[in-house]
């Protein structure tokens, strides 16, 4: 079964020290190796700061309407994502643990969900 495992963690103005840079890269490089090593890699992405997000949102009319930012203001932002291909949830639990998640010192977490099949999914070219 495919899992997503959502990055979340806290944004602060001046971003992460050159050294948590570091510490990121390399924890995050070790996991997607082993992943892929393990044949249970499926996609890897990390995302820019909210500052750099659009939100397009329906208002109750359906009409559509374009924000500057995240959808809503929370203490914790979505930084990226894994998507492994796990036996069970117990394995991605396993793979989840593993997942750096502090942005200057504070801690943040990984949300686990299981990716649904969808019934016709379209052909990509």
């Amino acid at each position: 079964m495919r899992y997503m495992m959502l990055m979340y963690s806290r944004e602060t103005p001046e971003g992460p020290s050159p050294e948590e840079v570091e510490h990121l890269i390399r924890t995050h490089g070790a996991i997607m190796s082993d992943a892929q090593k393990k044949g249970v890699l499926l996609a890897v992405e990390g995302l820019k700061p909210t500052k750099t997000a659009t939100t397009v949102r329906r208002l109750e009319d359906g009409v559509p309407v374009l924000l500057d930012g995240p959808f809503a203001e929370t203490r914790e932002q979505l930084a990226g994502f894994y998507i492994l291909e796990c036996r069970d949830l117990d394995e991605a639990i396993e793979w989840a643990k593993q997942i750096p998640t502090s942005c200057k010192g504070q801690s943040g977490c990984i949300e686990i969900r299981p990716v649904a099949d969808l019934p016709n999914p379209p052909t990509l070219v």
